[in-house]
C-alpha cells in the first residue's frame, strides 16, 4: 500500500487518509475519491492531500475484516456488516464465550494490521451482546498475511479438535436438585433464602431447580437423599451443607462416596469460593457448595456452574487454572447474564458488560398531511403497515429497547403494533412539528442507554441489517459519535446519536429534526455507505406509496 501526500490532480481512486472540510460539506477519512471529489477539492484550493493507494497484494480493510470474521466465528455467532475496517461478532443465544487461545494469539501475531479482540474467556453472554471485534488497522491488509490468518483459523486446536476460534457454548436446560443439610441451630429462614438465591442463579443460566430437599447434617442420611435425587432424574445436584467442608473426609464428600460416587476435586484458587467440592454420582455432576454460594454475589461456584450449564466439562485441571483473576473480592464482579424474563431491557444489557446499549426511537406521530385523509403509517405494504415494518426491523436488530412516539391517531398505531415489546410515548404537541416528537422520544430514553437511533416510521426499506451496521460503526472513543447511513455519498436515515447530544436535540423547535446538528458536529460524524437506496426513501404521498407497492409486487390490503 502506498501512503503519503499526493497532488490533488492525481487523487482520483485514492483513499483519503484524513478528513477534510469543504464549503457546505466534508470528506471523511477512508473515502475513495471520485472525479467529482477531486474537482471539489480543487475548487476549495486544496493542492495536496494525504491518501493511500492499494497495491495488487492489498485487500481493502472491509473485505479483509469480513473474511477474517467468517474464518474465526462459530455458527452461534452473527457478524455485522464490515465498515471502517471493523466487523463485530454478536451472540445469537445465551451461553458462554469460548476462545481457542492458541490459534487466537497466533492470528493476532501474524501482522500488526490485523487484530481481534474478545470478551474474557468463559464470559456469560446474552443474545445480541457483542463478544468480539475484528479490526484492520490501516486501510488494507496484505493478502499474504490475511491468507495466513485464515489458514490458522482452519487448523485443529491443540487437542486435534476441528472447530472455530471463537464460539458460543449455549446454555442447555436441565433439571437440578438442591439438598440442604441442617443442624439443630440452623434457621429455616437461612435455608429458604439459600433456595431462593440458588433458584435465581440457575434460572439465569436456563437451568431449573426441580427439587429442593432438607436433611440432617450426617453422611449416611445425606447419601440416601443424594441417591434418591439422582435416581429420580436430577441432571445435576447441588449440596449446601450446614457446616463448611474442611476436609475430603468431611460429611459432604463422605456422603458422595457413600452414594457410590467419586470426588474429582476439593478446593479452588478463587476467593470467595475456596471450599467448593466437585464430584459425580452415576455420571451426574454433584457440587458441594462453599458458604458464599448462599449470597447472590459472584463467587467461584458461579464460574463452575456457568461452564456446567453450557455442558463444558470441568475437571481438576480446569479448577486449578482459575487462580489468575480469582481474587474476586478485590475486583468488580462479573455478573450473570440477564434472564430472558427481563424482556431484554437496557439495564440488564448494561450489566453484561458487552457492546453499546442503543435505543431505537421510532417517530410515528405525524399527521400525514400529504396523504390526504389517510394515515400513511397504517397503510399496508407487502402485508404489513409501514409503522409495523419499521418497528419489526428495530426489534430484530441489536437495539436494547424500542420507543414508539405517537401523536396523530395514537390508538390506531398502538392497535397496529399489537403486543410487540415496545414502549409507547405519546406526544400531545405533535401538531407543532417533528421536533416535539423527537424531544418526547429522547426524554423517554432510559438512563443507562449509550446512544439512540432515530427512525422515521415511513421508511419501509430499512431492515435490521441496516440498523446493525450503524450500531457496529458507533464508537465515540474513536470519534464516531454520530453515525449516518449514505448511498452513493448522499446522507439518509436513520441516524444514530450518542447520548451527549440528547440535550441539544431536546432544545429543537418547530417542524425540524436534528439534521443541522450533524453539520455542527461534523468532526464526530461517521458515514456508513449502504448498498441500497432504502436509507434515502420515505413515503410521503400516495404516488410514493404506489411506487413502493409496485416495487414490492403487492397491491394494497382490502
Amino acid at each position: 500500500m502506498e501512503f503519503g501526500e499526493i497532488p490533488v490532480g492525481e487523487a482520483e481512486g485514492a483513499i483519503l487518509a484524513h478528513s477534510v472540510k469543504l464549503a457546505g460539506q466534508s470528506f471523511k477519512k477512508g473515502r475513495i475519491l471520485s472525479a467529482d471529489d477531486v474537482a471539489a477539492l480543487k475548487a476549495a484550493d486544496y493542492r495536496r492531500i494525504t491518501a493511500a493507494r492499494l497495491g495488487a497484494e492489498d485487500v481493502h480493510e472491509d473485505e479483509a475484516a469480513a473474511r477474517l470474521a467468517a474464518a474465526v466465528k462459530g455458527e452461534r455467532l452473527t457478524a455485522s456488516k464490515a465498515t471502517t475496517g471493523r466487523v463485530n461478532l454478536y451472540a445469537s443465544m445465551p451461553g458462554l464465550l469460548v476462545v481457542d487461545r492458541d490459534r487466537f494469539d497466533r492470528i493476532n501475531g501474524v501482522d500488526e494490521a490485523i487484530t481481534i479482540a474478545t470478551l474474557d474467556q468463559y464470559t456469560p453472554v446474552a443474545p445480541k451482546q457483542m463478544v468480539a471485534t475484528i479490526k484492520i488497522i490501516p486501510f488494507a491488509a496484505p493478502s499474504g498475511s490475511l491468507a495466513l490468518t485464515e489458514a490458522i483459523a482452519a487448523q485443529a486446536d491443540r487437542t486435534g479438535h476441528m472447530g472455530p476460534v471463537v464460539r458460543l457454548a449455549p446454555f442447555v436446560p436441565r433439571k437440578v436438585g438442591l439438598i440442604q443439610t441442617r443442624l439443630p441451630a440452623t434457621k429455616a429462614s437461612v435455608l429458604d433464602k439459600t433456595a431462593e438465591v440458588t433458584r435465581n442463579r440457575l434460572e439465569a443460566l436456563h437451568q431449573t431447580l426441580a427439587w429442593e430437599r432438607r436433611c440432617e447434617h450426617a453422611a449416611r442420611t445425606l447419601a440416601g437423599e443424594l441417591r434418591s435425587m439422582v435416581r429420580g432424574g436430577a441432571e445435576m445436584v447441588l449440596i449446601a451443607g450446614a457446616s463448611a467442608i474442611t476436609d475430603r473426609r468431611d460429611v459432604l464428600p463422605a456422603a458422595i462416596e457413600a452414594a457410590g460416587g467419586e470426588i474429582e476435586h476439593f478446593g479452588m484458587p478463587v476467593d470467595p469460593g475456596n471450599l467448593l467440592l466437585l464430584g459425580t454420582v452415576d455420571g451426574v455432576d454433584v457440587l458441594g457448595l462453599p458458604g458464599c454460594a448462599r449470597s447472590p454475589k459472584l463467587n467461584g461456584f458461579d464460574w463452575v456452574l456457568q461452564r456446567l450449564a453450557a455442558r463444558l466439562p470441568v475437571n481438576r485441571k480446569d479448577i486449578t487454572a482459575m487462580g489468575i483473576g480469582g481474587l474476586l473480592t478485590e475486583i468488580p464482579t462479573r455478573p450473570l447474564p440477564r434472564s430472558e424474563a427481563t424482556g431484554g431491557d437496557a439495564a440488564a444489557g448494561a450489566e453484561t458488560g458487552g457492546g453499546p446499549n442503543v435505543a431505537a426511537i421510532v417517530l410515528a406521530a405525524g399527521q400525514s398531511r400529504r396523504m390526504g385523509a389517510r394515515n400513511k403509517l397504517l397503510e399496508d405494504l407487502d402485508g404489513r403497515p409501514l409503522v409495523v415494518r419499521t418497528v419489526d426491523a428495530a426489534l430484530a436488530s441489536g437495539v436494547q429497547t424500542v420507543i414508539v412516539v405517537t401523536g396523530h391517531e395514537p390508538e390506531r398505531v398502538r392497535t397496529a403494533l399489537g403486543d410487540r415489546g415496545v414502549r409507547f410515548v405519546h406526544n400531545p404537541a405533535y401538531d407543532q412539528g417533528l421536533s416535539t416528537s423527537l424531544k418526547a422520544g429522547v426524554e423517554a430514553v432510559p438512563g443507562d442507554i449509550d446512544a439512540a437511533l432515530v427512525c422515521l416510521a415511513d421508511m419501509p426499506g430499512i431492515d435490521a441489517a441496516t440498523i446493525d451496521a450503524l450500531i457496529a460503526a458507533y464508537n465515540p472513543v474513536e470519534g464516531r459519535a454520530i453515525v449516518v447511513p449514505t448511498h452513493r455519498g448522499k446522507r439518509g436515515n436513520p441516524v444514530l446519536w450518542d447520548r451527549r447530544f440528547f440535550a441539544e436535540m431536546g432544545e429543537l423547535a418547530g417542524d425540524v429534526g436534528a439534521r443541522h446538528l450533524i453539520g455542527a458536529h461534523d468532526d464526530v460524524v461517521a458515514e456508513v455507505e449502504m448498498d441500497s437506496d432504502a436509507v434515502l426513501l420515505d413515503i410521503d404521498t400516495p404516488d410514493a406509496l404506489d411506487r413502493a407497492r409496485d416495487a414490492a409486487g403487492t397491491a394494497p390490503a382490502t
